[in-house]
């Protein structure tokens, strides 16, 4: 008996050994997605093209985003810079294909207003118009002020607005909308810096409300602030302007000596329809030289109300959730991983209760010091892509899967027009779900030299410029197969 016992209790030993050393495995590697998978392909600028499977499906447009209506209908738009118009797309089978559709604001060439082409954002209304189509809207920034373009036929057709913003002299619109005629657009005001908050109650003809985010008790946020989106929650009409800043009036002197950075993640919340904002803390990094005015920190909603906010140090993406209307937040926890180290230009879309969709560029590239403006040519990035559907327990993990091919080497710089390194990639990208299946589809820009079926390189795009902004482009990352949210 003992003689049998002890290779028995050896084995026991032996097992539970390698038990601990899987759970060690376990949480050093985190899992992937299970069965998580993309197709990725090229967009075209020719209005009336389908891609995949068209000709003519390249474009030079970059820093684009998405959204989609209640009917799982997709709409993207991307840039082709200031004065050059805006670019924009549709998908009805679940972001399998693309349509490209006319400019939303090419019209305003003929006009004395210069055309968009600057920052672009997109928004579906989440009630039906009269003619019983989801209104979409697309914002661009022009030389003087915002054009906000809406179709009211799923982008067959556009209407132009192109002064949109009742204080001229604007900077990096958002645009997110409510019921059927509801939509409202914030920016900066470049002459004090304020986020400002303008809400059209007839499909964007014309924007008579202003609010401001800020509220008296944070006015010390006006010079010391780096905005983020608008989001509406359908449900509860509520408003989220987010945005990143210093903590208190006593930073202001190091913020403008630029010895502490934007180290604190706020929320304007809005419960009257834009008129009035309160000003609530997300998280106050106390590394006070941190910042998260990378552009930018992002905040979604869900079905059920609840609120994420999401947010980059320049080396990892963290989120915070809120339960209560963006009133009080969540520990923030990292949400990226290896072998994505560094994690930059994030982006979320909420769908059921806890359940979110995380993108961002990533790269394995990371040694604690060097910016991302800086990094070496080694340095291959990709889009990520994470998913929790159980997003506001704590505790809960992320799946992490990469979405694309390599999309761009080297540095990327993230400081917009200030920027004197590559560019390629901007500021930002977007994710969107189809709300009745809950499968993502990404829209991204990407500098490679490519030459396939899906992915033709566009004219002046060699093997030679890949790397550069003449193979600088819009591409789209549908998933396939994996959980939906």
């Amino acid at each position: 008996m003992l003689r049998m016992q002890a290779p028995r209790q050896l084995l026991l030993r032996l097992a539970a050994f390698v038990l601990a050393l899987l759970s060690l495995l376990f949480f050093a590697f985190p899992a992937q997605a299970s069965g998580a998978s993309f197709t990725t392909f090229e967009l075209s600028n020719t209005p009336g093209t389908v891609c995949p499977g068209g000709t003519n499906c390249t474009n030079n447009a970059s820093e684009p985003q998405i959204r989609s209506d209640p009917a799982g209908h997709f709409f993207a738009s991307s840039e082709n810079g200031l004065g050059s118009g805006t670019e924009a797309w549709s998908s009805f089978d679940s972001g399998l294909h693309y349509t490209a559709l006319t400019s939303p604001n090419a019209v305003s060439k003929g006009s004395p207003v210069a055309p968009g082409g600057g920052d672009t954002d997109v928004a579906t209304a989440p009630v039906k118009n009269a003619a019983g189509m989801y209104n979409v809207y697309v914002a661009s920034l022009n030389l003087a002020n915002i054009d906000v373009s809406t179709s009211k036929d799923a982008g067959k057709s556009w209407t132009l607005n192109p002064t949109s913003a009742s204080v001229p002299g604007d900077d990096r619109e958002w645009i997110a909308a409510d019921g059927a005629s509801k939509v409202c657009i914030s920016y900066h005001d470049v002459s004090t810096n304020n986020i400002d908050v303008n809400c059209s109650y007839n499909a964007g003809t014309a924007f008579t409300q202003l609010g401001e985010a800020f509220d008296v008790n944070h006015a010390f946020l006006a010079q010391n602030n780096e905005i983020g989106n608008l989001v509406i929650d359908p449900k509860t009409h509520f408003i989220y302007q987010t945005f990143s800043g210093i903590a208190n009036a006593g930073e202001v002197s190091c913020s403008q000596a630029g010895s502490c950075g934007y180290h604190v993640v706020w929320v304007a919340v809005s419960t009257d329809g834009g008129k009035t904002f309160t000003d609530h803390m997300v998280y106050n990094n106390p590394d006070k030289t941190v910042s998260y005015g990378h552009q930018f920190v992002n905040m979604s909603v869900d079905r059920a109300g609840n609120v994420y906010s999401v947010y980059s140090d320049n080396h990892n993406v963290s989120y915070s959730f809120s339960t209560n209307h963006g009133t009080i937040w969540s520990a923030p926890v990292v949400v990226n991983a290896a072998p994505s180290n560094t994690a930059i230009e994030p982006w979320s879309v909420a769908n059921k209760a806890g359940k979110i969709d995380i993108v961002w560029y990533g790269t394995s590239y990371y040694d604690g010091t060097t910016p991302p403006d800086s990094y070496p040519s080694s340095a291959a990035w990709y889009v990520y892509f994470a998913q929790n559907v159980s997003a506001t327990t704590a505790g809960s993990a992320f799946t992490q899967n990469q979405a694309t091919p390599i999309v761009h080497y080297g540095g990327v710089c993230e400081g917009g027009i200030s920027c004197t390194g590559n560019r390629d990639l901007y500021d930002d990208f977007g994710v969107a779900v189809n709300p009745t299946n809950g499968m993502a589809s990404i829209v991204y820009s990407d500098d490679q030299y490519t030459n396939d079926a899906n992915n033709p390189p566009q004219a002046g795009c060699t093997a030679s410029t890949s790397n550069s902004s003449k193979c600088d482009h819009t591409s789209i990352a549908t998933e396939t197969a994996g959980t939906g949210i």
